[in-house]
C-alpha cells in the first residue's frame, strides 16, 4: 500500500479534494472503515479535518477547506474570486454556438426585437438560444412591445459590448459592408 494510507489525514484530504460536493464526517468514516479495520470516531475525523484546515491556512494557498452544508469542501478563497470570475467570462465567450451567434446578430442589428421577429428571420424556434443568451447576459429584456400580447423586447447588453470589444452598436460593421458579390444567388441582370 501507499505511504499515505498510514496517515488517515492524507486519506481524508484526498476524499475531500476528490468529492464534487461537500462530504460529511459520516461519509468519511464509512470510506475509512471500508479501507481499514481501524475505526475513527467522528471526533477523531473532525480533529484530522481541523489539522488539514490549519495546514492550508498556514501555507496561505489559494484554496481553503470550508465547512459547508454539513460537510467539508475545498474552495477557492474569496480574495481570488475576481480572477476566477474572469476565467468564467473567458470560457463563456468561447461557447457561443452558430445558432447563438445568428440570434445575437439579429438582435444586435434589429434591436429592440421580439422573439417572434427573431424566429421569422431565422426560420426556426429560438426559445433555447434566447434563454442561453440571457443567461450569459449578452442580451437583456428591454421592455414590452405595444403589439398584441405585449411580447418581450430584447436588446444587447453592456456585456455584449465588452465581449465584442465595442463601445456601442454603431461600432458594428454596416450590413452593406458585410455583403459581397460572392453572396449573390442566381443570375444577375443589369
Amino acid at each position: 500500500m501507499f505511504m499515505s494510507f498510514e496517515k488517515p489525514e492524507n486519506l481524508i484530504e484526498a476524499l475531500i479534494f476528490a468529492s464534487d460536493k461537500s462530504i460529511s464526517i459520516d461519509e468519511i468514516q464509512q470510506v475509512l472503515a471500508e479501507l481499514n479495520e481501524d475505526y475513527y470516531s467522528s471526533e477523531k475525523v473532525a480533529e484530522f479535518i481541523e489539522q488539514i484546515r490549519l495546514k492550508y491556512l498556514e501555507l496561505n494557498l489559494a484554496i481553503e477547506l470550508l465547512n459547508l452544508n454539513g460537510g467539508f469542501q475545498f474552495l477557492t478563497r474569496k480574495e481570488y474570486y475576481p480572477v476566477i470570475n474572469q476565467l468564467q467570462i473567458q470560457r463563456s465567450r468561447k461557447k457561443l454556438s452558430q445558432a447563438a451567434l445568428e440570434t445575437l446578430s439579429i438582435i444586435a442589428y434589429k434591436q429592440p426585437i421580439t422573439k417572434l421577429e427573431i424566429e421569422q428571420i431565422r426560420g426556426v424556434n429560438c426559445d433555447y438560444t434566447v434563454q442561453k443568451l440571457l443567461e450569459k447576459e449578452l442580451i437583456s429584456i428591454s421592455g414590452k412591445s405595444d403589439t398584441v400580447g405585449k411580447p418581450l423586447l430584447y436588446a444587447t447588453s453592456s456585456i455584449f459590448m465588452d465581449y465584442f470589444g465595442i463601445n456601442s452598436t454603431e461600432d458594428l460593421p454596416q450590413l452593406n459592408e458585410l455583403t459581397t458579390e460572392n453572396n449573390n444567388i442566381g443570375e444577375q441582370t443589369e
